[in-house]
Parts: structure tokens; C-alpha cells; sequence
């Protein structure tokens, strides 16, 4: 679950980064920005140009595919202490999306066709740019305050966009999948083991109700706090 994601990482990427660390942290959040303002341009590209959310996949599929799953390097750099952030949460939010992506978009041919595949590539898109492109700054310390405030509000837009985009896939994937049995075990088998992929889609989509709203309202808390503080620092200098 990802519309928007929560700001679980520190405002610094190490107490005492290396510089190695920093070019590097640098250059991966400045080629996610670079991706993901391209998949932005395809997908307005797309509507521009009159075409359907039929034909919208395979224009963004590859593209998704890259960047998408380059986030994997997120956990990575939080498991050996080069970002300081919360280990579970980062595997949560990278893998929840990878699901989507991987598990639902890529595994059915359903779930491309669905309505939630624009709104969910929107939120997403303009998601990462911002998220990205604050991480990027942030390590060169020259991040406006403009991109903070657009950092802790367009979340609220755009993470219920995302969130209803991706439940509208996921019911359109389930639907594909219950009627085909994919990735599914049934008994009797070697292994005496059962799995429905089927009734895990629909508990993964469940578990949006819990999720949801602590994580959106962890958003405005994190909002509160920094765009606060910001505001005051920043009207304090104009003065």
C-alpha cells in the first residue's frame, strides 16, 4: 500500500555519510526522479494522444518494471546502515507495491485492463518525482521549502488515489484468478500443503481497511510536524 509513502526514513542519510555513500544515494534517488517523470509523461502522453486504458500497459510495462523494482535497493540500503529508516517498514511499503506491480499487474491480463491502473500510475508517479527528488536534495542539503510542502501535502490527494487504484486492480486480478486457480496448490499433494493465491489477493486487499488509516493519518501527523516548523522558520526569515 503506496499512494503516498510515509516518511519512515531520517531527514539524513547517515550521521556521518561517507562520500562514496552519498554519491551514490545521490545518483540512485536522481535516476528514480529521471524514471519516474518518464513514466509520468507516457501516461499523460497516452491519454493526450486519445488512446484507451486498454493499450495503456504495454506503453508503460517496462518502464514500471525498472523502476518499480528498483526500490528493492531501498531495503538493501536500510539493512546495511547506509539510509537510517525502520527495516520492517521499508520491507513493507517496497513489497507491497512490488505485489502489486508483479503479482497482479504482470500476472493477469485482467488487472491492466482496469480503470485503477491510470489513477494508480498517477499517484505513484508523481508520488516518486516528489519523494525522490527530496531525498536527492536532501543529501546536498538544498531542498526547498516548496518541495517540502508539496512533500507533506499532495499525499493528501494522491494517497487515497493510489490506494483505490490499487484495490481496483487487485479485484480485477482476484476476479481472473478464482476462475483459473493461478499459483494455487490443492490437496491431496506430496507436500500435504494448500495455498489459494485467490484468498490471498483478498486478504492482502483486506488488509487495507487496517493499514489505510493509520498510515494516512501517520502522513498528517508527519505533516503537522515538519511543514509546521518549516512555515514558522521560513516566515521568520522573510521578516
Amino acid at each position: 500500500m503506496s499512494g503516498s509513502k510515509s516518511d519512515s526514513r531520517s531527514s539524513k542519510a547517515s550521521s556521518k555519510p561517507s562520500v562514496i555513500s552519498n554519491v551514490y544515494l545521490f545518483t540512485y534517488n536522481f535516476v528514480q526522479v529521471l524514471g519516474w517523470s518518464y513514466l509520468l509523461y507516457q501516461l499523460v502522453q497516452h491519454y493526450v494522444s486519445g488512446k484507451s486504458t486498454e493499450s495503456l500497459w504495454p506503453t508503460v510495462k517496462l518502464t514500471v518494471l525498472i523502476f518499480q523494482n528498483a526500490a528493492v535497493l531501498e531495503i538493501v540500503n536500510v539493512a546495511v546502515g547506509i539510509v537510517k529508516s525502520n527495516l520492517m517498514l521499508t520491507v513493507f511499503q517496497v513489497y507491497s507495491r512490488v505485489m502489486v506491480v508483479c503479482g497482479i499487474l504482470v500476472a493477469t491480463p485482467t488487472a491492466p485492463l482496469s480503470q485503477g491502473l491510470p489513477l494508480a500510475l498517477l499517484a505513484w508517479s508523481v508520488t516518486e518525482i516528489i519523494r525522490y527528488l527530496y531525498y536527492a536534495l536532501n543529501i546536498i542539503n538544498l531542498v526547498p521549502y516548496l518541495l517540502v510542502w508539496c512533500r507533506y501535502t499532495f499525499f493528501i490527494a494522491l494517497y487515497p488515489i493510489g490506494v483505490t487504484g490499487e484495490l481496483l486492480c487487485m479485484y480485477a486480478a482476484q476476479k481472473f484468478v478464482a476462475e483459473t486457480q493461478m499459483w494455487s496448490v490443492s490437496l491431496p499433494n506430496k507436500l500435504n500443503f494448500t495455498f489459494s493465491y485467490h484468498y490471498f489477493i483478498l486478504y492482502i486487499m483486506l488488509m487495507y481497511i487496517p493499514l489505510f488509516p493509520q498510515l494516512y493519518m501517520h502522513m498528517f501527523g508527519q505533516r503537522k510536524k515538519i511543514i509546521g516548523g518549516s512555515s514558522e522558520s521560513s516566515k521568520s526569515k522573510n521578516s
